[in-house]
């Protein structure tokens, strides 16, 4: 049975803090081989597996809508490589996109690697920094490290509202918080942030 918990030491994270715009970082491997894994983050019909439903024409210049979540425009779409996405949530303004590389590390592991840049409002960012979204990347991935495992948590509502769910989010919080301060914020601030971060995802 997978570790739940333990997934997340396996995830690199980083934040670039721009004066305007903020951009997230997530590295990890997977053991799968590239094309599996380009097949499980871009098959309509394997992404709603260990992510959301979707649907859409996910081409380039196709528009995509992942259900009661973001949708966007593909911008870009480089087999079995890299891909690039306009994420768009709500009414929120400005930009915001995502971009998904694959490097092979051997025949059966894969380096994933995601970059979320997006002009964040001052007031939200202030509040909780980048566990905001990364939070939400963090649950993502572990979904996808679920999927490739071939193992499942079963009912996702279910397991939202579990002891682990919450100690899942919690210390993803926390290593956002610690993320934040690497990248320059006073460490209360970035405390505080984590903290609500954490009370956001796991009241």
């Amino acid at each position: 049975m997978i570790d739940i918990i333990k997934q997340l030491e396996y995830v690199h994270r980083q934040l670039e803090d721009g004066d305007e715009l903020k951009t997230i970082v997530l590295r990890r491997h997977y053991d799968a081989g590239i094309d599996d894994v380009w097949d499980a983050c871009t098959s309509a019909e394997r992404i709603p597996r260990w992510f959301l439903p979707i649907k859409g024409d996910l081409r380039v210049g196709g528009r995509y809508q992942l259900e009661g979540n973001a949708g966007g425009e593909v911008l870009a779409c480089e087999p079995p490589r890299f891909f690039k996405v306009t994420w768009i949530f709500g009414d929120a303004p400005g930009l915001s996109e995502v971009e998904v590389r694959l490097s092979a590390d051997g025949d059966e592991r894969t380096l994933f690697e995601l970059r979320h840049t997006a002009a964040a409002p001052p007031d939200m960012w202030g509040r909780y920094g980048p566990g905001a979204v990364g939070v939400g990347w963090d649950l993502a991935l572990l979904g996808l490290a679920i999927h490739m495992s071939g193992e499942s948590l079963g009912d996702p509502s279910a397991w939202e509202g579990s002891d682990e769910a919450r100690a899942y989010s919690t210390t993803s919080s926390r290593l956002w918080g610690e993320a934040h301060q690497a990248a320059g914020a006073p460490a209360d601030q970035a405390k505080t942030a984590a903290a609500n971060t954490a009370t956001f995802y796991a009241p």
